[in-house]
């Protein structure tokens, strides 16, 4: 498994335990992820991915609840929802490429979520990318000019 894809899976464990469980104690988290993460660099990155989801929640929960039609985060299992809030994060506010970030999540929704999972993920998150500017039609060249019928042409 790539390096920071263990943070992402790290980060993701920590992110459900809040969701089902608010008033944990946050020292327990960061034990865990010193744990998990002996290294010093995949442990700021996951800490700074749980960070950005802790911030921004409840504007990662609006923006995919407008997203997702016909399903209200409540309604989504705890797994797919912290997914999401972690792609969305990292799509919204982080310097991760838009690909990277949804293929990053798509990978932890195949590993912890339920057989639709995957599909689920990479349907929502592809729909907070920005459309892509269309292309401007090319300028048509004119036609010759043409000699009115009886003159003739140079």
């Amino acid at each position: 498994m790539a390096r920071r894809s263990r943070a992402r899976e790290a980060a993701l464990q920590v992110l459900y335990e809040d969701d089902l469980n608010p008033g944990h104690d946050p020292g327990y988290s960061d034990r865990f992820l010193r744990a998990r993460l002996r290294e010093g660099e995949l442990l700021e990155f996951a800490r700074s991915l749980i960070n950005g989801v802790r911030r921004h929640r409840q504007e990662l929960d609006n923006v995919l609840s407008d997203t997702a039609d016909n399903w209200s985060l409540g309604r989504m299992a705890a797994t797919d929802r912290n997914i999401l809030r972690l792609g969305a994060y990292e799509i919204l506010y982080s310097e991760t490429p838009n690909p990277v970030a949804i293929n990053e999540a798509v990978e932890l929704a195949k590993r912890f979520g339920a057989r639709q999972s995957a599909q689920f993920v990479n349907g929502i998150l592809d729909r907070l990318l920005p459309e892509p500017e269309p292309e401007p039609e090319p300028e048509p060249e004119p036609e010759p000019e043409r000699p009115a019928p009886g003159e003739v042409a140079d």
